[in-house]
This record gives C-alpha cells, sequence and structure tokens, in this order.
C-alpha cells in the first residue's frame, strides 16, 4: 500500500532536521569560543566571514539529510540494500558532529585537522554508496565535498598559521 503524502513528509522532515541537530548543540561551543579564542588565531587570506559558517552548514545538512532520506527510501531502510549506505552516513555524521568540540572546545587544531581528513573520507565513500543507491543523493553530496575540501585546507592553514609550542620547538630542532 502507497504511503500518504503526509508521512513521506514527515520522514522527509526527520532526515532534514536530523543532521542539524548537531549544529544546533555544537553552535553554542563555537559562539562561546569565538571572540575568546578562535578571533585571536592568525587566519588565512581566504578565510570567509564568521556570518557565512551556519547559513552554508544549514543547506549541507539539509542536502545531506534528504540524500538519506532517498538511499532510506529507494534502499529498502536499515535492513536493505540502503544498509550499508546508512552506517557511512552515520559514521561521517559523528566525525562532522565532532570537529566543533575537537577544535573550538579543546582549541586543538591538529586533532580539528585529523578529524574533518576522516570525515572527508568517510563522507566522499557515503557519497559514493549513496550514489549506487539513488544517483541524486549521491549528487547531493558534492557541495558538501567541495566544503569540506575548503574547510580542510582551512583549518590546515590555520594549523600552520599558529604553531603550538611543542611545533615550535621542533622546527627550530630541524
Amino acid at each position: 500500500m502507497a504511503e500518504s503524502g503526509n508521512g513521506n513528509a514527515l520522514k522527509i522532515a526527520g532526515a532534514v532536521i536530523l543532521p542539524n541537530l548537531g549544529s544546533i548543540v555544537n553552535g553554542r561551543l563555537t559562539r562561546n569560543n569565538l571572540k575568546n579564542w578562535y578571533e585571536n588565531l592568525k587566519h588565512p587570506s581566504f578565510r570567509p566571514p564568521n556570518w557565512l559558517f551556519a547559513p552554508v552548514w544549514t543547506s549541507l545538512y539539509a542536502g545531506m539529510g534528504y540524500a538519506s532520506y532517498l538511499v532510506w527510501r529507494d534502499g529498502g531502510g536499515f535492513n536493505g540494500d540502503a544498509q550499508l549506505p546508512l552506517i557511512a552516513y552515520s559514521a561521517q555524521l559523528a566525525l562532522n558532529w565532532a570537529w566543533t568540540p575537537i577544535f573550538f572546545g579543546k582549541h586543538s587544531i591538529k586533532g580539528g585537522l585529523i578529524d574533518i581528513v576522516a570525515l572527508t573520507a568517510t563522507a566522499g565513500a557515503c557519497g559514493v554508496l549513496f550514489y549506487r543507491v539513488n544517483k541524486t543523493a549521491g549528487l547531493l553530496f558534492l557541495p558538501y565535498m567541495a566544503w569540506l575540501g575548503f574547510a580542510t585546507a582551512l583549518n590546515y592553514a590555520v594549523l600552520k598559521l599558529n604553531p603550538t609550542e611543542e611545533q615550535k620547538t621542533e622546527e627550530k630542532r630541524n
């Protein structure tokens, strides 16, 4: 029996809202560390203004959430062909949500870089797996992958511009 439009709309809404939950929680952590820590770091010239991050991430989370719905719907739910892609989705989402507490919460620029490299690889695998189930779902990961590439470059540049005392000592030895 075909499902009602309202039932599908609720599933789509849930899938779109889910990835945004982490940003809602992490947003406070970010805001609490912008002025007293992040703004005091050296930044590369290509750093976008802080206000840009929230709308970009909201859009990317909405796209990945909708993509997860398409895969869930077309791949037979959690027990069908969608199982592995949805596991990859969960893994990349966990890595995504972990970045803010690592970078902003722990003030670990290097830890953030390690996380975002793992995130980018996992998100790339997820996008490929999504594409195999639903081409649109896989293509919805392309803007996310582009942004992750940019965010990785930004994280790396911030790391290089703000070496820790340990890194400064190591560079002097070499």
